[in-house]
């Protein structure tokens, strides 16, 4: 058992809202977390009804807070309630700064809660004149803007269901998401910024109309105020709300009603459309802000993400707290190494997310931020990919000794965490503090038993929980859904990660236990890789894994080549440029390797899984599978990757 690194002393448990809560549900339990994540997996009815009166939830609670039924993902929470999920998000009425936001460029808005609410009412109005209704789509092709969270908000209200894409993303990414759910409008900006360049999003946006038919109005928002737009074809976003009345109706929809559709990719075929349901995001955000971070009403929260990414849908949520959300767009370490932790400076921020990347980038850069006043941060929360425990020692002794640092964990599949921090447990080095408060978090072994602590297994989820996802968009039969998460352990939902509990209660996340691709923290599927390495003339196929490199993941893509010539630099750029041009930016391998063969399954699949463990120093205990094993030979200690 390791020494904490830091402690909750006993005011700041007292003080806290999970002992709040405790007293609120007249649970007579002392400051241990164990104990109460243990009671609230038991009775997850009476946690998620109380939880609900607790956060001050809006809308009809019904009478039943859980429909159970045999199969995992049809039980239903809150099945006979209603609710407006912005009626929530926008109960706030101040003058005070609702959200705000800085650029790259050193650009700044705010908005207060009053004109958030005003603005959400009138394009909510101008919405309704297009004659979209409940469950039709709008597509955001955003940056992380304050017109990008009103957007959302006022689909939200209406019951239309939002989906957005960063801009980085090329005209393939963005067409391969979004053609699926065959939205009726386009909403964008004209530019953004990124590490110093003004990109255009604009000459992007015609490539994206022609293969979406659906899409039959394009709204576009100015990234500067000062800028006049110039638009042809397209709709002014703000003269549309200057015109528009305010509409200040809030339908309340059934409880799990689709509030928003995020894409995960898989090894093959398109990214999967995962659809959540309002209430089920409310509930456990508010869940996450509240019980995990303590977070309360004038407080304010900043995490580096954009809109592609579910921690921008997670941010948004912590307006429901009555905190203030700030917004950043741009490269995270420029124009200056620490305009973060600047941001937070002068904001006086009290949670600062970021991914484990930008701390290790940190920590590599030796900064120390003696120079910056971090007083007012209280928690630092790190996703996106394992925080090493010497990114641990060098929080507390280069940003700041006295913060709850949590590592947290979890995904797009649930918009949120199953394991997480709290303030009734101590931070030991490189372990996430316990699971989610009434999700029945476990790991298994192979043969789905429960392993002992300080053993490796799959992390796995016993019971349902609210935030799963309600559906995968154009899932008919729900075998996509079914395929994703049961297939493992029969009726288990399982996560996909490698991990183990420690003796501390604690949690270390090893990484991804299947072939999709996790750099940076930001989740990568194969298949968007390979659609664009088969369709150069001079590759005959490829193959793509992770490798685990200085505490994060880095792509290493692997190709062979038409006439076995040669992969010289020249070639190696054209398919970096094609797949950072179609995809993204995150996309682009890091090494490109020619191999004499890939290896592949007797029934012709290949086989990621094999190489990424050979790559990563791990041993093959199975090969009978595999129709050329010879070729499994060259991808061990390759000295390219030794770099």
């Amino acid at each position: 058992m390791n020494i904490p690194i830091w402690k909750p002393n006993n005011q700041k448990k007292e003080d806290s809202l999970l002992k709040d809560f405790s007293k609120f549900i007249n649970l007579k339990i002392s400051n241990n977390f164990k104990d109460l994540w243990k009671w609230s997996v038991e009775n997850p009815e009476i946690f998620w009804s109380k939880f609900w009166d607790y956060s001050k939830i809006i809308g009809d609670k019904g009478k039943e807070t859980i429909l159970k039924d045999k199969v995992f993902n049809k039980t239903k929470f809150f099945f006979d309630s209603k609710l407006n999920y912005s009626e929530n998000i926008l109960k706030k009425r101040s003058d005070l700064d609702a959200i705000g936001f800085l650029s790259e460029s050193g650009y700044e808005e705010n908005i207060t809660w009053n004109d958030l609410y005003k603005k959400v009412c009138k394009l909510s109005a101008y919405l309704k004149t297009l004659n979209l209704k409940k469950g039709d789509r709008v597509a955001a092709y955003v940056p992380n803007k304050i017109e990008s969270v009103v957007s959302f908000l006022a689909c939200a209200k209406n019951g239309i269901i939002w989906s957005s894409c960063s801009p980085d993303f090329g005209v393939q990414g963005v067409v391969d998401r979004f053609k699926q759910i065959e939205p009726k409008i386009l909403i964008t900006s004209d530019h953004y910024f990124y590490n110093g360049k003004k990109i255009n999003i604009l000459e992007k946006i015609d490539k994206v109309l022609k293969e979406i038919p659906s899409i039959n109005e394009v709204l576009v928002f100015s990234y500067n105020k000062k800028d006049k737009l110039k638009l042809n074809n397209f709709k002014n976003f703000d003269e549309i709300l200057n015109k528009s009345k305010l509409d200040e109706t809030f339908e309340r929809f059934e409880f799990n009603h689709p509030i928003y559709i995020l894409y995960s990719s898989g090894t093959t075929g398109k990214p999967k459309c995962i659809t959540h349901g309002a209430g089920n995001v409310l509930i456990e955000h508010n869940k996450e802000f509240m019980l995990h971070c303590d977070i309360r009403n004038n407080e304010k929260l900043f995490y580096y993400t954009t809109t592609g990414w579910m921690m921008w849908n997670w941010l948004v949520g912590g307006l429901a707290t009555g905190s203030t959300i700030y917004l950043f767009d741009g490269s995270p370490v420029y124009p200056k190494i620490d305009i973060l932790l600047e941001y937070c400076q002068n904001k006086k921020i009290n949670l600062f997310g970021v991914s484990a990347k930008y701390i290790d980038h940190l920590k590599n850069e030796n900064f120390n931020s003696k120079d910056l006043d971090l007083s007012s941060i209280k928690i630092i929360t790190s996703t996106g990919s394992p925080l090493s425990g010497e990114s641990f020692e060098y929080v507390y002794k280069n940003l700041k000794k006295d913060v709850h640092l949590a590592s947290i964990a979890g995904g797009t599949d649930l918009v949120g965490c199953l394991v997480l921090g709290n303030l009734f447990s101590n931070v030991h080095i490189g372990e996430i503090q316990g699971q989610s408060l009434a999700i029945d978090v476990d790991i298994f072994d192979d043969n789905g038993k429960s392993t002992k602590d300080n053993q490796k297994g799959e992390l796995v989820v016993k019971q349902p929980f609210p935030s799963m996802p309600i559906k995968f968009w154009g899932d008919k039969d729900g075998k996509k859904y079914h395929e994703a998460y049961f297939t493992r352990f029969k009726n288990i939902w399982h996560h996909g990660d490698f991990i183990e509990r420690t003796s501390n209660n604690g949690f270390i996340v090893s990484g991804r236990s299947d072939a999709t691709l996790n750099p940076g923290g930001v989740r990568i599927g194969t298949s968007e890789i390979y659609q664009q390495v088969e369709n150069i003339n001079f590759i005959t196929e490829g193959l793509v894994v992770g490798q685990d490199y200085k505490d994060d993941v880095r792509i290493v893509l692997f190709v062979t080549t038409k006439d076995n010539e040669d992969l010289d630099d020249e070639k190696i750029q054209i398919i970096k440029a094609r797949i950072r041009k179609n995809c993204s930016p995150k996309h682009v391998p890091a090494i490109i390797i020619k191999a004499p063969a890939i290896p592949r399954t007797k029934s012709g699949k290949i086989v990621e899984l094999a190489v990424r463990k050979l790559i990563n120093g791990e041993e093959l205990n199975n090969k009978e599978a595999i129709a050329n094993p010879e070729s499994l030979d060259f991808f061990k200690n390759l000295s390219q990757l030794k770099i």
